[in-house]
């Protein structure tokens, strides 16, 4: 099977948004350009951990590379628009690579498709690191049929990025003081509270 990489380098947009209301939204990353718009869909966490693991990068450039960052930890415009719609999942997101291009001071960021177990994955992908040397070859193939989308941002891009993917998380459901789950409108049964409705 032949995979696809939406390579958007750069991208005219690229953000993350939601489809749907709190404690039922949707979470995607959304790249524009060219005549083409992808969607790709993701979990919270995924998003919380982009962010926080761009910004990790952003620094660490700075640092080794010297590479200048946009004045101040936030963008002076902020990207409040809705998704581009019609909102078309192309895939689901399994794992999200970052690097940094030196040469041309910009970030990549890399989200694969999950993959399907059956299908092969390494136990890298899976998060284990106990794979044989025997079975490495075979198990870089799978990763070859899954589709990718690839985007290229420049420093004050990946800062709007990180700016709105804290917004957008944010923007969910308030959580319970007592024992930090998020609280639907109706409530929920605390667990702090023995099990009492709040």
């Amino acid at each position: 099977m032949t995979h696809q990489v939406h390579a958007f380098e750069p991208p005219e947009r690229f953000v993350a948004g939601t489809v749907g209301e709190p404690g039922d939204r949707t979470f995607y990353l959304q790249a524009r350009g060219g005549g083409r718009v992808i969607s790709v869909a993701l979990e919270k966490v995924q998003v919380s951990l982009l962010a926080e693991k761009l910004e990790e990068l952003l620094v660490e450039a700075n640092k080794r590379f010297g590479v200048s960052l946009p004045e101040g930890s936030l963008p002076a415009v902020h990207d409040n628009e809705p998704l581009d719609t019609p909102v078309d999942e192309e895939f689901r997101v399994g794992t999200l690579g970052l690097a940094f291009d030196v040469d041309t001071s910009t970030v990549v960021i890399e989200a694969i498709e999950a993959g399907e177990p059956e299908a092969g994955l390494s136990g890298a992908e899976l998060g284990g690191d106990d794979v044989d040397d025997d079975e490495d070859a075979e198990d870089d193939e799978p990763d070859d049929d899954l589709d990718r989308l690839r985007v290229r941002l420049t420093p004050e891009a990946t800062r709007a990025f990180i700016d709105r993917a804290r917004r957008v998380v944010a923007a969910g459901r308030p959580p319970c003081p007592l024992c930090g789950q998020p609280l639907d409108p109706a409530g929920h049964l605390c667990p702090r509270h023995n099990g009492y409705h709040r």
